[in-house]
């Protein structure tokens, strides 16, 4: 007895009984787990599939499956012995315990060479444990970001893996066929050691969160401060799709806001302006902060659904806090023209921030960043792909070891072209009382950025003069009593000592 008769009697089939067949195999059938297995198996692999919930696995041969080259399993062992050596074998189950619960039922059944990889939204210090862990047992680990929602996951999501390099041979054919492309080439690509696939992929949303930031930015500006009806923002949103800002979150957002509700009204307005988190951007500004890398606009997007958060409270604080009321008297046409640049602009800040933070990590962790194909990956199939990204990409071709994307001379025109409209609409914003917290922090990265001397200089004779945490003095007025590089600490008042702190990063 076999097969199908022999799964409802309870029997297991056992290994020996038949040459595996799987190429792939994926544990999680949920709906990007399901839709994953679909893509790869149009690819022509054939898949084996198991879930924790066994039925769920029936279902789907039943339904979504049938007539394709999808296998199911019904036990650990039996989805091992289905699969063609060495295993490939992907995880799409929820971030945390779970990954390692499931790496550890499958380590018995598991060979040297074997493949683990951990497509879940992972958090970056767990797959840099979990490749070492399982480098010392001769099992390969590949922890992967996967982006693009349920419909990237069936078309051609975007791939970010990374870990163990010696993986990435067997995984890169089906990796590859199953990624979006953009221009022929796959949005996939190695990215690098250890948790690098997590780490970019915690970046991609923490970049998400700034880019939709952004354009809720230009939007809140949009009605409040120009008066325009939800059709109007929406067509403007569709001019804005067809120029620098060609994207998926610009193209949605012209979705979304020409969106009506069955009584006719705009449904965006009904929805309570609460928004909601997993955490990602967090990890991003968190990592930000711990690598001392200033990723402003990440950071104030995060705190921004914070503040959105405490409605309750804003409410309270609308009818006992006032400010000006917006008036906008000018051309609106011009305006908008400028608002577009302010969100390009802002835009490319964003990015040039996310690889500002990317390389420092790199140089941190010891990782192989491979830059030009991170900027390759988020071309196609994933939440923040746009035309934007093909310059990014061009910009890391032809320089890899680029020191900030502002120093491309694409880039740099761009940022200068924009400049004026950038803080025209800034302004406007402050004077009418519209908070636009990513642009403007953006626009003071910028002018911070292109500063030689900031202010930083008195901040360091304030901690020298209540903490005696010491300065160095600038080259050019180094002498016999301020030697160059060297930490100096003195006695302001003539009441202190003369013995210094010690110096340390916190």
């Amino acid at each position: 007895m076999s097969g199908p008769v022999a799964r409802l009697a309870g029997l297991q089939v056992g290994p020996a009984q038949s040459e595996p067949s799987g190429d792939f195999g994926l544990i999680g059938l949920a709906v990007m787990g399901q839709n994953l297995i679909l893509n790869a198996a149009d690819h022509g692999f054939t898949v084996v599939a198991f879930n924790r919930t066994v039925s769920k696995v029936d279902r789907f041969l039943e339904n979504e499956a049938k007539g394709k080259s999808i296998v199911g399993a019904h036990s650990i062992e039996e989805f091992c012995s289905k699969l063609k050596k060495p295993r490939r074998m992907m995880l799409l189950v929820m971030a945390g315990p779970a990954v390692d619960d499931f790496i550890e039922k499958l380590l018995p059944y598991c060979d040297k060479g074997d493949i683990i990889i951990d497509g879940g939204n992972s958090h970056y210090p767990d797959s840099n444990r979990r490749t070492r862990y399982l480098a010392e047992k001769g099992i390969r680990f590949v922890g992967t970001g996967v982006s693009g929602g349920e419909e990237g996951a069936r078309y051609g999501p975007s791939l970010m893996p990374g870990g163990n390099e010696e993986a990435w041979p067997y995984i890169k054919d089906v990796f590859q066929s199953i990624a979006a492309k953009s221009d022929g080439e796959p949005c996939c690509d190695w990215v690098g050691d250890e948790g690098a696939g997590h780490y970019v992929k915690m970046v991609h949303n923490g970049i998400e969160y700034g880019d939709m930031q952004l354009i809720c930015e230009a939007y809140d500006i949009m009605k409040r401060g120009l008066g325009m009806s939800y059709q109007e923002m929406g067509e403007e949103f569709d001019k804005w799709n067809k120029g620098v800002l060609d994207s998926f979150l610009i193209e949605i957002t012209r979705d979304v806001l020409k969106f009506s509700d069955d009584d006719g009204k705009p449904l965006v307005e009904k929805i309570l302006d609460s928004a909601g988190q997993k955490g990602t951007g967090k990890w991003t500004a968190i990592n930000a902060l711990d690598l001392g890398m200033p990723v402003t606009l990440i950071g104030e997007a995060v705190f921004a659904r914070c503040l959105s958060s405490i409605k309750e409270e804003r409410t309270r604080a609308s009818k006992v806090l006032s400010g000006p009321k917006p008036s906008f008297t000018g051309d609106r046409a011009t305006f908008l023209k400028n608002l577009e640049q302010g969100l390009y602009a802002s835009k490319i800040i964003s990015y040039a921030q996310g690889f500002m933070l990317m390389q420092t990590a790199a140089k941190q962790y010891g990782w192989k960043l491979n830059k030009p194909s991170i900027a390759l990956m988020w071309r196609g199939g994933c939440i923040i792909r746009s035309v934007f990204l093909k310059d990014i990409t061009a910009a890391y071709r032809a320089e890899p070891d680029l020191e900030n994307l502002l120093f491309n001379d694409f880039f740099n025109k761009a940022i200068h072209e924009a400049q004026d409209g950038w803080r025209d609409v800034v302004s406007y914003a402050v004077k009418a009382g519209i908070p636009m917290p990513a642009f403007s922090t953006a626009l003071a990265f910028f002018d911070g950025y292109r500063t030689k001397d900031l202010p930083a200089n008195l901040l360091q004779a304030q901690r020298d003069y209540f903490g005696a945490h010491t300065f160095i003095i600038k080259p050019e007025y180094a002498n016999d009593k301020y030697k160059s590089g060297e930490h100096i600490h003195v006695n302001w008042t003539g009441r202190g000592g003369n013995v210094s702190a010690s110096t340390y990063n916190a």
